[in-house]
């Protein structure tokens, strides 16, 4: 009976969870010098923090990365979604229109 309460009185909070995640906008830097690619740097999106995304890429011998922006995201990431668009780049938008 007490569980059944407490079930009762705890779903309207359950429902109004939102879940959201930060993106990081990054400049890439390949440290090791290859002919074959031409670029030396590019900018990339990830969910992955500086630290993680550098482990997970090889390592600060290989990578160069420099962070330019962050922002939070509402929702998740799971089954391949793509990140929200930036902040930054809406207000740029409404000032160019």
């Amino acid at each position: 009976m007490i569980k059944s309460l407490i079930f009762i009185f705890l779903t309207p909070f359950y429902q109004s969870a939102h879940a959201e995640y930060r993106v990081y906008q990054y400049v890439l830097k390949n440290k090791v010098i290859n002919a074959q690619d031409a670029p030396n740097s590019k900018i990339i999106i990830s969910s992955l923090n500086p630290i993680a995304y550098k482990a997970y890429h090889g390592g600060g011998n290989i990578l160069s990365i420099d962070l330019l922006r962050t922002w939070v995201c509402p929702g998740h990431t799971g089954m391949r979604r793509d990140y929200c668009a930036s902040p930054y780049d809406q207000i740029i938008e409404r000032v160019i229109k």
